[in-house]
């Protein structure tokens, strides 16, 4: 059963192929479980240590969490599907920015200087 706040199937066929497997070691936790679990915790803002049970191991879910931002997979996934997607003319690149909504706090303008500050007090 996929939950709220996991990766379906069709996005775990994407990125599976993706996540680097370890060679030896212990036997893992499930790479789609930690993967959800990290998904989880980013969605939902929530401490590392207050993730539920189903996701494994709370320092496992951020030990390779961590392992794979250092290493770069998720950037490396995000462009291997943008790609896919935009070969595919899955994405429409158009952006727009309407600077009419940016607002700046009132102290954040900068303050013009009274001439004689700028001649050195003459």
């Amino acid at each position: 059963m996929i939950r709220r706040h996991e990766v379906t199937d069709q996005e775990w066929q994407l990125l599976a192929p993706l996540i680097p497997r370890a060679a030896t070691g212990r036997p893992r936790a499930s790479d789609r479980q930690v993967v959800n679990g990290t998904v989880y915790k980013i969605r939902t803002g929530i401490s590392w240590r207050d993730l539920p049970e189903r996701y494994g191991p709370s320092k496992t879910v951020y030990t390779r969490f961590r392992r794979y931002a250092l290493a770069g997979v998720f950037t490396q996934a995000l462009q291997q599907i943008q790609a896919r997607s935009d070969a595919a003319s899955d994405i429409d690149w158009l952006v727009q920015i309407d600077s009419t909504i940016v607002r700046a706090h009132q102290h954040a303008a900068a303050r013009l200087s009274h001439p004689t500050e700028i001649r050195g007090g003459e």
